[in-house]
């Protein structure tokens, strides 16, 4: 399986993580769950880090079941809308930078 994050590195405008929080479940996830060959969508905010970690106030993981998928999901217009969905909440209640990193994943039943 193949996993595409976009990792959140910075802040949250002050006071703003509830709203925050809010704006990315009701505007961006419903675009985020159209990506075609998405087999499913993780959106993790952070509750704690450790001492002198950077700060990722969200993690948001795509699983695709391979490389192909994912190349779809980021040439689909769906993107495009995600992209625009994504730029208006974090122009109101985000100071940072996102980046990208596609990986192998492995997972491992207990």
């Amino acid at each position: 399986m193949i996993t595409r994050y976009a990792l959140f590195e910075g802040s949250i405008k002050p006071g703003q993580t509830d709203a925050f929080r809010a704006a990315v479940l009701e505007k961006i996830l419903p675009k985020w769950k159209q990506f075609p060959g998405a087999l499913d969508v993780r959106v993790s905010f952070a509750e704690s880090r450790d001492d002198g970690a950077p700060e990722f106030p969200m993690i948001l993981a795509v699983n695709y079941p391979d490389l192909a998928a994912v190349d779809a999901a980021l040439a689909s217009p769906v993107r495009t809308q995600a992209r625009a969905a994504t730029e208006e909440v974090i122009a109101e209640f985000f100071d940072g930078r996102i980046h990208h990193h596609v990986t192998l994943a492995n997972e491992f039943a207990l």
